[in-house]
């Protein structure tokens, strides 16, 4: 005779009531130890929607905004809203909310001219594209740079963690991921967009276009945190084309003036201006079906 497991159901002394349940769940989910949670969370954090409601703002103001006595009330609750935010994290000696606040809206007008460029860039470089309108209401790529455009102002301010909430969230929303710190040159173009990666370190050229996919990155290594504060990223030069899925990795990498990178290349050596780098083609092998075999069925791999 085998022994089965005992599947009743504890007594009602023995079971715990939901109080209990909760109370403890409570506790502990409330204990501040030293795992990594509580040492980010306990100290106090900032709610990062704040930031995400902030930045979807700014960036109606930047791409859509021209009346001028929308303007006029816009702009000085945009500076409000930002002072408000700004004096929630810790900022570098000196600076204070009111002088950074300043500092970016005194910046409106440049920012908005780097995105009018990005426009242009996506007419000039999508035929698929019937106007500037269509662009600027329906390409996620456009929302993702302007995102950025904002988020890397607030980086050169020296404002900590807003500018990466607001990159995460243009990642999450558009499936485009660039690091606040990234630094991109004029007349910028992403084609479709899915599965950008753009680091930290990495410096783009003027009239630059890239295509879904692409990683400018770092090479990893086992401990990764020894290279924070170095250049991790490649160097993109003007007037540059880089094809979907190809992978660019290293700080030293340098990619030349007018070069054009194929579709599903690896990087991790600098090339010279005017090179075209293509991936070995991958060979094909084709096997005749046989006659007997329907159509409907599932197509074998093992034959």
């Amino acid at each position: 005779m085998t022994a089965t497991a005992d599947t009743r159901e504890p007594s009602h002394e023995a079971r715990k009531s939901a109080r209990e349940v909760f109370d403890q769940t409570i506790k502990a989910l409330s204990a501040c130890g030293q795992d990594a949670i509580s040492q980010a969370v306990c100290p106090g954090i900032l709610d990062p929607k704040l930031a995400v409601d902030w930045v979807e703002r700014a960036d109606r103001l930047i791409r859509f905004e021209s009346d001028r006595s929308a303007l006029r009330s816009e702009v000085p609750a945009l500076a409000e809203r930002l002072e408000d935010l700004l004096g929630r994290v810790d900022l570098r000696d000196g600076a204070t909310a009111a002088d950074l606040a300043l500092g970016f809206i005194e910046r409106l007008p440049a920012i908005r001219a780097l995105i009018a460029d990005d426009l242009q860039a996506s007419f000039d470089g999508d035929p698929a594209a019937t106007n500037l309108q269509e662009i600027i209401l329906a390409y996620p790529t456009l929302r993702a740079l302007s995102i950025h455009r904002i988020a890397h102002e607030l980086h050169l301010l020296g404002v900590p963690l807003i500018p990466r909430i607001m990159a995460e969230y243009a990642h999450d929303r558009t499936g485009i991921d660039i690091h606040p710190g990234a630094t991109i040159g004029r007349h910028f173009f992403i084609d479709h967009g899915t599965g950008v990666v753009i680091g930290e370190t990495a410096e783009v050229g003027d009239r630059v276009r890239i295509y879904q996919g692409v990683t400018l990155g770092a090479a990893s290594l086992r401990d990764s945190s020894t290279l924070r504060g170095q250049k991790r990223h490649p160097t993109v030069e003007n007037d540059v084309t880089i094809y979907a899925g190809a992978t660019i990795l290293g700080g030293e990498t340098v990619i030349g003036t007018g070069s054009v990178i194929g579709g599903n290349v690896w990087l991790t050596e600098s090339v010279p201006p005017g090179s075209q780098v293509i991936a070995e083609p991958a060979r094909h092998e084709v096997r005749p079906q046989s006659p007997d075999r329907q159509s409907a069925v599932q197509l074998r791999w093992d034959i």
